[in-house]
């Protein structure tokens, strides 16, 4: 069923060495509508699903967050056959450079919200990937909702050449 109803939702739609931005950001690749998707359950959805390239080492996911509840959605963790090791990650300014590290409290999705993931920002960092992603390779994903069901998805591998940020001091 999650099948059908992400086809549905698809057709409706129309649609590292890191993860991020560096002093010039790159653009993201932008969806066509061949290979937009859409997941959702519980009233929460993802769009456009997305996996950076990765030939080993680490890599991230993106796309947004949709919300169509009265209430808002926090998502604690992540999970992926790619990857046993995952997180929720925050770029932010640490000492004049870009920093990504671990999102305290995971990603909050405001009620009829949405909450993008993106280079440089939010997103879902997979450490110690088990096999390379190569263009349009489909991933699994599962993400954890605190107190509801967990978001199945599948997100499509996408080359693109961000930027180069550092983990926060502490972290890994």
């Amino acid at each position: 069923m999650f099948f059908r109803h992400a086809l549905v939702l698809a057709a409706a739609a129309a649609a590292l060495t890191a993860c991020g931005s560096s002093a010039e950001p790159a653009a993201a690749p932008s969806p066509s509508p061949s290979d937009s998707a859409v997941a959702a359950t519980g009233g929460l959805s993802i769009t456009d699903p997305w996996v950076k390239t990765a030939e080993k080492g680490m890599t991230a996911a993106f796309g947004t967050l949709v919300n169509n509840t009265d209430r808002p959605i926090t998502i604690v963790s992540g999970s992926s056959p790619l990857s046993s090791e995952i997180e929720l990650h925050e770029v932010v300014e640490s000492g004049g450079k870009m920093v990504m590290r671990p999102k305290e409290g995971g990603f909050v999705v405001p009620a009829h919200g949405t909450h993008t993931l993106e280079p440089g920002g939010d997103h879902i960092m997979l450490m110690n990937v088990t096999e390379e992603v190569l263009p349009g390779a489909q991933i699994p994903f599962t993400l954890q909702v605190q107190g509801g069901e967990p978001l199945e998805f599948t997100a499509v591998g996408k080359d693109f050449a961000g930027g180069e940020e550092d983990y926060q001091p502490g972290h890994k």
